[in-house]
């Protein structure tokens, strides 16, 4: 079996033969509402002929974006001429994370380039908050954090304050001498949200280092990622495990105590941080379908 979890950065891809993983690689996004069509394909291509997987007898792929069947049939497309005799499955990457925290049931929170909460019970009933992209949401996110620390750099500029910390380190990074050059790269099409969401760590560091400001959008994310896990919660009438899982929400420890806290005001108290990368669980999501 082949295992993909495909983020908004990267794809990473697992070879599995007989339970256990013999090859573990990762490629560029195939997200297509990150990158094009074109690129996904080849990124994908990529990663598949690293694992050897041309005689796969089974996909199963995690990815964001994947809101209808149509999302999952596009994707499956791009997969089929690569494991021609494989058994493709596709499903949103929100799912990956629930199975690779070892729950059947529960919440899962994405925290990474983009956001989404989705959950199951008992029942079998399923609900879900956010994952409506970039244009549209995405609260809490690498993109979001990054989006909101430009805006602050802008209201800073528009105040005739000097470039801070953050904002030194947004410039630095993008190679730009003043905050108002930031306005056109934003806007740039050659700089989409994989090219922000990139530089999330900034944030981070700025708020580690002390800087209110990014403390504050780093605190902001934390409540604005329990909102969407209390909203599943209640829709299915559980109270957990709420799963934090993905590239902010594994590594930032300040977004995973805000995003306890948040919750245990909201009387959830079975909250976990993802002990292992998401693409781990299509092995037990392939189990429990096969």
């Amino acid at each position: 079996m082949i295992g993909l979890d495909i983020g908004g950065t990267k794809t990473r891809g697992i070879k599995v033969v007989d339970g256990e993983v013999v090859d573990d690689r990762e490629a560029g996004s195939a997200n297509v509402q990150n990158v094009t069509r074109d690129e996904a394909a080849a990124n994908l291509a990529a990663l598949f002929s690293g694992l050897d997987a041309a005689d796969a007898t089974r996909v199963f792929a995690g990815s964001g974006g994947i809101d209808t069947e149509a999302d999952a049939e596009a994707l499956t497309a791009l997969i089929r001429p690569l494991a021609p005799k494989a058994a493709i499955t596709v499903v949103h990457d929100s799912r990956l994370l629930l199975a690779a925290g070892h729950a059947r049931t529960g919440i899962a929170v994405i925290a990474g380039t983009g956001s989404a909460a989705w959950g199951t019970n008992d029942d079998g009933e399923e609900a879900r908050a956010g994952g409506w992209g970039y244009l549209l949401g995405d609260e809490g996110s690498g993109y979001w954090l990054v989006r909101e620390s430009v805006r602050y750099s802008l209201h800073r500029m528009n105040l005739g304050l000097e470039p801070d910390a953050l904002t030194q380190a947004l410039l630095d990074s993008t190679g730009l001498t003043g905050p108002e050059q930031l306005i056109a790269r934003f806007h740039d099409a050659g700089t989409g949200r994989r090219y922000w969401a990139q530089r999330a760590g900034l944030v981070v560091e700025a708020a580690d280092a002390g800087h209110a400001g990014a403390g504050f959008m780093l605190d902001q994310a934390a409540h604005d990622l329990a909102r969407m896990a209390a909203q599943v919660a209640r829709q299915l009438g559980i109270e957990g495990p709420v799963i934090l899982g993905s590239g902010l929400g594994m590594n930032v420890r300040r977004l995973q105590a805000g995003f306890r806290t948040a919750l245990e005001e909201q009387g959830i108290e079975d909250v976990r941080v993802l002990d292992r990368d998401p693409v781990f669980g299509t092995i037990d999501l392939a189990a429990r379908q096969a």
